[in-house]
């Protein structure tokens, strides 16, 4: 159980403060009597009245306080959704994780059970719909039971002046540092006459402003409920894995015991089930003593134990690193995005404060049917315990037309905390960019061999012009680049070889479906490199570290360190008839009063040439079907394009494909270092062709439920 810092304990968990302080305490709860019942039956104008009662010092107290305090919004979690079609998904949605400071869920009055209604009412304040906000008869009550015991354990609080104080306690939650917030928190919590005077005017300023069910309903949502758990709702999830709605006598009454001293008697320990029950049983009897149940009701209660067979803590942890396991890449990409969501506020930083407080629910884009294959293939052909090198891989997939991430993966369990989770975690997104995921990218090796075939189709040239498909060296001083941030001119000799063999003249289209190394320099030697680079970035191709594609000659052959989410969004748009779409993950949102928000907007734009995208598609079609991608191939009859890249001593290996529904860009190789992946072998499959086997699985999938038609 994690330990609660200083400034969560509740006052009775702390040591007793001495018999002086306690004797202090007495004469202030004597004067919080009078002041009480005069408070009731002077509410118009309480500070002329308490002139002549208490005297001026108190009066200047009184009338320094506002006249009343607003219920603010309290801090609640965001529940991050996926799409599924599993049984028991919510309207196709499934939970991928919460996020939270304060682990609470605000519901509505009829959104609890009328058990924990009642519990709360005859357990904690019986008079509660009688009393204008402080209960004289209590303050006596508690006056008479202080002298006895000579300390200050009963302080008459009615459940609107319990709610001021959980108010003041929130507002000290807030503060921006641990020693003010503990500062605040003391003050709020204090035993002292000053503070009970302010609950008592502040309490009877909230029953003029707000409804009696406007006051509990607050009230039992922002209770501490132990755990960093707060609100009725989170706790019945918490410890019975229901909604409140669906809580039974025995539980609300043990829930509504835990309020007055969490530390003692909440349910995240198993050794405060003794005292829950015993305060559980007291609140059980007041109920029939109230009328609210039968004598039944109480007998079949009490005979309820508080043990592990009634009581099941959840561990509902915050953020990614506690949600769905397969999920965990996706849901910190979303958490890291959370800046660019509209619906969360006008500015950046209104948007961060609104997720700070929370009670968002975000509806992403995220395909369980499709993730759940992604992250079981990738996790399984490329293991995450290799001791031997730095393995890694990454698969990522987006919805063609639109953007939509549909299924995110990396060959390691995400575990983003301070300590870590050990071999075969990480903290690293491999399928995105650096602000998103802290990867610095990997060289993309012949999939980026795409732009320069754009490049030479949008200069007028034909699919079957002839180049000479030698390896050889050439000059780099034969290049051309007219970019203004070029580091050129690129002089020196520039040797390179084939790593399909092969050579001599061939057709482009050819050359495309071999993948041939040196028919792509004699390509690029007949055009500007900076508009391979400008079709690139039309297509929404970025280095992980967000500085600009590099346009060296080597760089024809994809030696910049892309993501391989910018190149699936690049190949879904020749199949997309060369409309470029930035990648979302955000389809809507529903806000913490339940109003309906939009999620990311498409950004489309038609990046090249319709007939361009056309003949790029034809040449990547023969990619599949007869070249080098042909291993990635499910042949389900769906058409498909794609190209694979493979670096030198194939240290980087990909395979990008897409169809008209669906691309996905899969990457294998080292995330450090540079150990060669063709000679290292798993399950039996040489390294170099591990993408491969997760490609070819998953398109399978995808083609299942998504389908597909005819390419451009």
């Amino acid at each position: 159980m994690t330990k609660r810092p200083h400034y969560l304990l509740r006052p009775a968990e702390r040591r007793h403060r001495p018999v002086l302080s306690a004797l202090q305490g007495l004469l202030g709860l004597i004067a919080a009597s009078v002041i009480g019942g005069l408070l009731v039956a002077t509410a118009v104008a309480p500070g002329i009245a308490l002139v002549g009662m208490a005297g001026a010092s108190v009066a200047n107290v009184f009338d320094e306080l506002p006249e009343y305090l607003e219920i603010d919004r309290t801090h609640e979690a965001n529940t991050i959704w996926g799409q599924s079609t599993a049984p028991g998904n919510v309207n196709g949605y499934a939970v991928i994780a919460s996020v939270y400071e304060q682990n609470r869920h605000a519901v509505a009055f009829d959104e609890i059970s009328p058990w924990v209604i009642s519990a709360a009412v005859d357990g904690e304040d019986h008079r509660f719909f009688e009393h204008n906000g402080v209960d004289t008869q209590s303050v006596v009550r508690a006056l008479v039971g202080n002298f006895r015991s000579q300390d200050v354990d009963s302080g008459a609080s009615t459940i609107t002046m319990q709610l001021v104080k959980n108010l003041f306690v929130q507002q000290a939650l807030n503060e921006p540092s641990e020693l003010l917030r503990e500062q605040a928190y003391d003050e709020a919590t204090e035993a002292s006459f000053d503070r009970k005077l302010s609950e008592m005017k502040y309490a009877i300023g909230l029953e003029k402003r707000y409804t009696k069910q406007e006051i509990l309903t607050a009230y039992l949502n922002i209770s501490f409920f132990g755990d960093n758990t707060y609100g009725i709702e989170a706790a019945a999830q918490r410890y019975y894995s229901v909604p409140a709605t669906q809580l039974t006598l025995p539980q609300a009454a043990s829930l509504i015991a835990i309020v007055q001293y969490p530390g003692i008697r909440g349910l995240d320990d198993p050794e405060n089930f003794e005292a829950n029950q015993k305060r559980r049983d007291v609140i059980l009897h007041a109920m029939y003593d109230e009328g609210s149940i039968t004598h039944q009701e109480l007998e079949e209660a009490l005979a309820t134990p508080v043990d592990a067979s009634t009581v099941a803590p959840r561990d509902i942890g915050s953020g990614c690193v506690n949600g769905l396991e397969w999920a965990r890449w996706f849901c910190d990409y979303v958490v890291k995005n959370v800046d660019s969501f509209e619906a969360l506020g006008a500015t950046e930083a209104e948007r961060f404060t609104n997720w700070s407080y929370g009670g968002y629910d975000l509806y992403t884009t995220l395909d369980l049917d499709i993730q759940g294959p992604a992250n079981a293939l990738t996790t399984g052909w490329v293991p995450a315990g290799e001791t031997a090198f730095a393995l890694g891989g990454a698969t990522v997939s987006v919805e063609v037309g639109t953007g939509r991430v549909l299924a995110m993966a990396v060959n390691k369990t995400f575990d983003d905390r301070s300590e870590g989770g050990g071999p075969g975690t990480g903290a690293v997104n491999y399928a995105t960019d650096y602000d998103h995921g802290g990867s610095s990218g990997f060289q993309s090796g012949s999939t980026y061999k795409l732009f320069t075939l754009i490049a030479w189709l949008q200069a007028g040239k034909k699919l079957s012009a002839v180049v000479d498909g030698s390896a050889r060296t050439v000059e780099q001083s034969k290049f051309r680049d007219t970019c203004p941030d070029s580091q050129g001119p690129w002089v020196g000799p520039y040797p390179f070889k084939n790593d399909s063999g092969g050579g001599g003249a061939m057709s482009v289209q050819s050359a495309t479906a071999a993948s041939v190394n040196g028919a792509f320099i004699s390509m690029a030697l007949q055009l500007d490199l900076c508009d391979i680079r400008r079709a690139a970035e039309a297509l929404g191709v970025e280095r992980a570290d967000g500085e600009p594609l590099l346009t060296n000659p080597s760089g024809v052959l994809g030696t910049n360190e892309v993501t391989p989410i910018s190149m699936a969004g690049a190949y879904a748009a020749i199949a997309a008839g060369g409309v470029a779409c930035t990648p979302i993950v955000l389809d809507r949102v529903t806000g913490p009063e339940g109003d309906d928000l939009p999620g990311q907007k498409k950004q489309c734009h038609q990046a090249i040439d319709p007939a361009i995208a056309a003949q790029a598609s034809i040449a990547l079609q023969g990619v599949m079907t007869s070249g080098t991608g042909s291993s990635s191939n499910p042949d389900d009859g769906i058409p498909i394009l794609g190209k694979t890249g493979t670096t030198d001593d194939a240290i980087q290996t990909w395979i990008v494909t897409s169809t008209t529904r669906v691309a996905t860009a899969v990457w294998v190789g080292n995330s450090v270092g540079a150990y060669p992946l063709n000679k290292y072998e798993w399950s039996g499959v040489p390294g170099n062709l591990l993408r491969h086997q997760i490609m070819r699985a998953l398109t399978g999938s995808i083609d299942a439920k998504y389908g597909g038609g005819a390419l451009p």
